[in-house]
């Protein structure tokens, strides 16, 4: 940069402030976290390049936006959707219960709210960027066709004028808006869960005795006491592996049978994809502390759980959130 230090340092400062929200606009794009962190340093690394060329014509945010739009849009070509298992298999009863694992390529990746939800004052706008994040309305956004994809979310999450994106997309507005009423079918014809989790239970004192509840039950590994929690058509899922299972028999079922070295575990809150969940950390006989074990998503509605999601990738996702690999006991227990 020809204007010395001063100006590189305030121009990281200009572009870094926009890093959160240019992250949960890639990770709605690309339904990956690490993908999305790449692609939002991918973009602020070309604007930081290209700024000499930046005339001012459009607001850095347009303009950071368009960039990140076709850092996307090139990552998509390849054509991967990301899912949820239940997108791609049916059920399996507990006698079937087996788990293959798939690549990391195919799964929907979990997303800590601080990096991908700015702090905003309107708890309206609040809400939409939450449900825009959760499980459920991602997976939905998966289904779509990349720039039908980046026309719902601009249009419909980030509340952009058509005229707006039709010139970040360099096209038309009558374009912008065909795209976004087939954007808007595909969802319609989705799925009743999408339209579940847009209408969970926002987290107030019913909710958070809900999740008291089942802290308790799960710690404690009272079977009884987890079933009257969950909603009747819960599902229960478990990435890298493929199976997932419904019904709290089923469920708890499989927390007794595998899953039964999860008893006496220890939970952390953490704020994800719009949810309440937690960092499952597991006994590990050897230390007489807790290792980690997995990352929790919790859906719920009207005061049961119907999505209980756990991500074992735990070498990747407990550094992402923050969270040490392990704890030392029950000295632990208390923060």
């Amino acid at each position: 940069m020809s204007d010395g230090t001063a100006t590189v340092e305030d121009l990281d400062v200009r572009l870094e402030k926009h890093r959160v929200e240019l992250t949960g606009y890639c990770y709605r794009m690309l339904g990956s976290s690490f993908e999305a962190e790449d692609a939002v340093q991918d973009t602020l690394v070309r604007a930081w390049r290209s700024y000499d060329k930046f005339e001012g014509r459009s607001s850095m945010r347009s303009w950071l936006y368009r960039i990140a739009t076709n850092v996307c849009l090139d990552m998509l070509s390849a054509g991967n959707k990301r899912a949820r298992p239940m997108d791609l298999t049916d059920s399996t009863p507990l006698t079937q219960a087996a788990l293959n694992p798939r690549p990391d390529h195919t799964w929907l990746e979990p997303m800590p709210d601080a990096r991908v939800l700015p702090v905003v004052e309107d708890p309206a706008e609040a809400a939409v960027a939450k449900e825009s994040v959760r499980l459920a309305f991602m997976a939905t956004l998966q289904q779509l066709p990349p720039k039908q994809r980046a026309v719902l979310i601009l249009r419909e999450v980030l509340a952009w004028k058509a005229s707006e994106v039709a010139e970040l997309l360099g096209t038309s507005v009558p374009s912008v808006n065909s795209a976004l009423q087939r954007a808007r079918a595909t969802l319609a014809d989705s799925d009743g869960a999408a339209a579940r989790a847009a209408t969970s239970d926002p987290l107030d004192e019913e909710q958070q005795k809900l999740l008291e509840r089942y802290v308790a039950a799960f710690e404690g590994y009272d079977m009884t006491a987890l079933t009257a929690l969950l909603h009747e058509d819960a599902v229960m899922t478990m990435p890298p592996f493929d199976l997932w299972l419904s019904g709290p028999e089923d469920i708890t079922g499989f927390m007794t049978t595998l899953g039964a070295p999860c008893a006496n575990s220890h939970l952390v809150p953490v704020a994800v994809n719009g949810l309440p969940g937690f960092a499952q950390y597991k006994p590990d006989p050897e230390t007489g502390g807790y290792t980690a074990w997995a990352v929790q998503v919790l859906e719920t509605s009207e005061g049961r759980i119907t999505g209980f999601h756990c991500f074992l990738d735990t070498k990747r996702w407990f550094p992402l959130f923050g969270l040490p690999l392990n704890l030392e006991g029950d000295a632990d227990k208390t923060e």
